[in-house]
């Protein structure tokens, strides 16, 4: 029986693995930021968090991991 595997965590495995730096997906990032996937959506736009585009897809990307964590850790957000 085939596993089925998000697409997005799919892309995030691939990028991590040719690049260094590590990626999260908007969800991944909402979750750490305790915002919803839309919420996340918004607070990208609204703040130019730097995303990371994926070839052949205009609305998906995936955002830089040590640019969450430093968003995380600077108290704007509490669990």
């Amino acid at each position: 029986m085939q596993v089925f595997e998000d697409w997005n965590q799919k892309l995030k495995s691939t990028f991590n693995e040719t690049s260094k730096e590590d990626v999260l997906t908007v969800m991944e990032a909402g979750k750490i930021l305790g915002l919803s996937k839309d919420h996340m959506k918004l607070y990208v736009e609204k703040n130019r968090i730097t995303k990371i585009p994926i070839a052949r897809s205009v609305h998906r990307y995936l955002l830089l991991k040590s640019e969450i964590e430093q968003i995380a850790q600077s108290n704007k957000f509490t669990k």
